[in-house]
């Protein structure tokens, strides 16, 4: 490729899942990776927000998330995180049920509602302790009874993904979302001959080759980098300011403790006198 690109940056990833020329890749997609969730296979998808390449030249807060609803009226949602934020976990779960609770208008009965699939990948590690790479998120209870089979939260975090040999739909597409940036399309490896694979690498060629996909994917990694930037300072503004907080606490208790021991001391002292 003429510029290596890399799938993570969002408007390659939704170019990748989320345009309707790829409708078949988003397909595979979540099959591959909600296999061993979904009743039976997913054959049709309609993209609810498919991708424009326009919108990421005009508009660089353009929404990148990739959503989805099948025949059955299921409700998928597909983001990639490339840095990890103070507050991620509550945006997933406030996300889920954003996209879940917008299925009822008003005076809409609650069997209406159906599951909604909320799939986070992120380029950074998120559980530290934790040493899988995929973990899926229901409302449970303490025995693993579920309270309503209602879809739920899939949280995939790429650098703890490793594969020797990659033998699964599952494997070829995390594997991909790691190293196609470095891919020779010359010289693929083995597994990435599917067609799916190949129409993938497709998109990837079409960024580093057409001057204005190229030119949405500097603008977009660009951005991309400011807003990092700026999260980046402001977490450490706010963790300065934790910390000065919890300074002024400690401050204060101190000086509460040691009021507490002047008035006891007092009282000492008073209790002597009376003798």
């Amino acid at each position: 490729m003429k510029h290596h690109i890399d799938p993570k940056v969002d408007c390659v990833f939704k170019a990748i899942l989320g345009s309707i020329e790829n409708r078949n890749l988003l397909i595979n997609f979540l099959n591959a990776i909600l296999s061993e969730e979904l009743s039976s296979p997913i054959t049709y998808v309609e993209i609810i927000n498919p991708y424009n390449d326009k919108e990421f030249l005009d508009d660089k807060l353009s929404i990148v998330d990739v959503k989805a609803r099948d025949k059955k009226e299921q409700i998928y949602q597909i983001e990639i995180q490339l840095l990890n934020h103070k507050n991620l976990p509550e945006r997933m779960v406030y996300t889920w049920a954003d996209i879940y609770s917008e299925q009822l208008k008003n005076s809409d009965k609650y069997f209406k509602l159906k599951p909604t699939y909320s799939i986070w990948l992120l380029a950074e590690n998120l559980l530290k302790k934790d040493k899988a790479y995929l973990h899926d998120y229901k409302l449970r209870d303490k025995q693993g009874q579920t309270l309503a089979i209602h879809g739920g939260i899939w949280l995939i975090e790429l650098q703890k993904f490793a594969a020797d040999d990659v033998i699964n739909n599952q494997q070829r597409w995390l594997k991909f979302f790691q190293d196609a940036e470095s891919f020779d399309e010359n010289n693929l490896p083995s597994w990435m001959h599917t067609k799916e694979m190949e129409q993938a690498m497709t998109t990837l060629q079409r960024f580093s080759e057409k001057e204005v996909d190229y030119h949405a994917y500097q603008a977009r990694q660009n951005f991309l980098r400011v807003q990092n930037s700026f999260l980046e300072d402001r977490d450490e503004a706010l963790q300065r300011e934790e910390i000065a907080v919890q300074a002024k606490n400690e401050a204060v208790q101190e000086k509460n403790e040691a009021l507490e021991e002047v008035e006891r001391l007092k009282a000492l002292l008073a209790q002597k006198d009376l003798h």
